[in-house]
């Protein structure tokens, strides 16, 4: 009899937030249509008392008092000579004008002492926040403590046994909630937040050690009870319009998995909370228009990387995979639903734009990468077309920069970059990086967006740091991978000088330095392949090499200069000098102690040659038009 009336009052109790959640909204909702007819009430009598006190009302038009006429004699002789002018008028000056008194009805005004104003409020503000708050608090405080050390002391000496104490855990929580609706209902909205979720850690700690610790309660009904609990935080936090009350139920309902937590491997079951708890908290922060809350995002990677580390193994891929892809997606529909409806985010989203991007690529890398490679770098790519379409779609925003377009472009860009290596090996990486660039320098030549031509010229960068960092192995002249690669590379890089130089007035000032450089590139990687070339060769004398590699670097110059002199180019004549000079300090220091006689006679007689070709040039180049040629 005992165990049915402690089972009957538990189902009680436990269903008694949710009834309180529910009358909470049904009181608010009538307390929220109370003041918006009050609030109509006030408006009209505001209006009418402006009406009253209108301009028209304010004061009364008031003529001026008739001036007395004053007496003018007539002249008796007439003196045409001198003229006297009549006297100035007296005019009364006109009495001020009364105003009309509109009477409004107020409350009678305290009578204070001079100096009192600030001071008796201050002291009566304070007076108010100790004996009305923190006394209260205090007091709620010593009861509580009380109460538990009695309990402790009832428990140590077995006057209740366990299905009291859990039934006393139930009633306590119960009673926090009840109480912090009355609080509530009285306006003290901080206090009630607390209390309730003071009765929240009541009740989740008494189903636990329902569950955990005198096993009165099976596992589901101890989740059943917190997730009721869960649920009656919520209806709080929606009746209140209260974003605190939300965290409390989304820590009390991440925590729920912990406090049940049996050690077997349950990811369906687990995994499916999880989505379900997530699917309701953004709903609320949704329909309140809260801030994404980021809290549930800690928790839901936690708990993901927590199982996997402890039960994972490739038989579970599918299903795995498969709710991984449901929590991205989760977390992604707000920040989507306001880049693609305002075309801003909070600070907030932005990060867990990032950080939800980031932690999917890593499961998809560590799940993926070494039996479906393939698959991950589809996967990835598929994931940069997502983001590249909500940043096309996102809307403008009202004001300032586009914040929503650049951070899901970028990460557009971002994601391809990093597709690229995982499906490609070696050159093909570098390859990859360097087509990318051009595409992305052309598209923003195309769409007119600045940070498309960059992103460009910055995988550029990436492709020449790569070349430094993994040298390729060459072999047959010409005809090899590393050859074939520089190729492709300077082919690419030419392309995006071809499309900047053709639009040029579309570059801002910066951007034609970005681009001036890539030119410059162009030719280092060029002189780098050749001399690559030559220094792969054998030969039968050793000086042979040196040699090449001067004539490569001196015909390059000349080239560089040539080029420059007929397309007006000064930045190739200045790359050809600077090479040329290169060159001559290489004949002069390395090749004249090096080299044998024969070869320093060949190499110096080239250079001279050269030196004397470009003289000739940049002499008919600067000679003045008008002067006469030398007899």
């Amino acid at each position: 009899m005992d165990v049915f009336f402690y089972g009957m009052l538990i189902i009680i109790v436990l269903f008694a937030p949710l009834i309180l959640a529910l009358s909470a909204v049904g009181t608010t909702s009538a307390l929220k249509r109370q003041v918006e007819a009050l609030d109509a009430q006030v408006r009209t009598l505001s209006r009418r008392l402006s009406a009253l006190g209108g301009p028209e009302g304010s004061a009364a038009e008031v003529e001026s008092a008739p001036s007395a006429p004053v007496p003018e004699s007539a002249p008796s002789t007439p003196q045409p000579q001198t003229v006297t002018p009549a006297p100035p008028r007296q005019v009364a000056p006109p009495p001020e004008p009364t105003p009309t008194v509109v009477w409004t009805p107020r409350a009678p005004s305290p009578v204070l002492e001079p100096g009192a104003a600030t001071t008796g409020k201050t002291q009566s503000d304070l007076e108010r926040l100790i004996g009305g708050k923190w006394l209260s608090w205090i007091g709620i405080l010593a009861l509580l403590l009380a109460t538990a050390f009695f309990l402790k002391y009832a428990f140590d000496n077995n006057w209740i046994g366990p299905i009291g104490r859990i039934a006393i855990g139930f009633l306590s929580g119960a009673a926090l909630m009840v109480y912090s609706q009355w609080l509530f209902k009285k306006t003290y909205v901080y206090f009630s937040e607390g209390i309730a979720g003071l009765g929240a850690g009541v009740l989740y700690l008494s189903l636990y050690a329902a569950f955990n610790v005198y096993h009165l309660i099976p596992n589901v009904g101890a989740l059943a009870g917190m997730v009721l609990v869960t649920v009656a935080l919520l209806g709080f936090a929606l009746a209140r319009d209260s974003q605190r009350i939300a965290v409390l139920a989304l820590v009390g309902g991440f925590i729920t998995p912990l406090l049940l937590n049996t050690g077997e491997e349950a990811e369906v079951a687990l995994f499916t909370y999880l989505a379900v708890l997530n699917a309701g908290l953004l709903w609320v922060a949704y329909v309140r228009n809260w801030r994404a809350l980021p809290l549930a995002f800690i928790f839901t990677v936690f708990y993901f990387w927590a199982w996997y580390g402890d039960h994972y193994d490739p038989s579970r891929l599918n299903v795995t995979l498969a709710f991984a892809t449901l929590f991205f997606v989760e977390f992604a529909v707000l920040p989507t639903a306001r880049a693609l409806k305002i075309g801003s985010l909070y600070t907030e989203q932005v990060t867990l734009v990032l950080l939800n991007a980031g932690w999917y690529v890593l499961m998809l890398h560590v799940s993926l990468f070494e039996q479906h490679r393939w698959t991950l770098s589809a996967a990835v790519i598929v994931l940069a077309i997502g983001h590249l379409i909500v940043a096309q779609g996102a809307a403008p925003p009202a004001q300032g920069r586009p914040l929503a377009r650049v951070l899901f472009s970028g990460l557009a860009l971002t994601l391809v970059t990093l597709a690229i290596p995982i499906g490609l090996r070696g050159t093909w990486i570098t390859i990859g990086w360097a087509i990318e660039g051009a595409v992305l320098v052309w598209s923003g030549f195309v769409t007119e967006t600045q940070w498309l031509r960059v992103a460009g010229v910055a995988l550029f960068a990436l492709v020449v740091a790569r070349l430094l960092v993994a040298p390729i192995e060459g072999g047959q002249l010409i005809f090899n991978q590393r050859f074939g690669t520089f190729a492709t590379v300077i082919a690419c890089f030419a392309m995006a000088s071809y499309l900047a130089a053709s639009r040029r007035a579309e570059l801002a000032r910066d951007e034609r330095t970005l681009f001036l450089s890539v030119q410059v590139a162009i030719n280092v990687l060029a002189l780098w392949a050749l001399s690559a070339e030559v220094l792969d060769r054998p030969y039968t004398i050793a000086e042979t090499q040196q040699l090449l590699l001067t004539l490569v670097w001196t015909l390059y110059a000349a080239a560089l200069l040539v080029l420059g002199i007929r397309s007006n180019s000064s930045l190739l004549r200045w790359q050809g000098l600077v090479l040329l000079g290169i060159s001559i300090g290489k004949v002069f220091l390395v090749d004249l102690s090096e080299l044998g006689l024969g070869l320093r006679i060949l190499s110096f007689m080239a250079l001279g040659i050269v030196l004397l070709g470009i003289s000739f040039l940049y002499q008919k180049r600067l000679q003045p038009k008008g002067s006469e040629k030398e007899q």
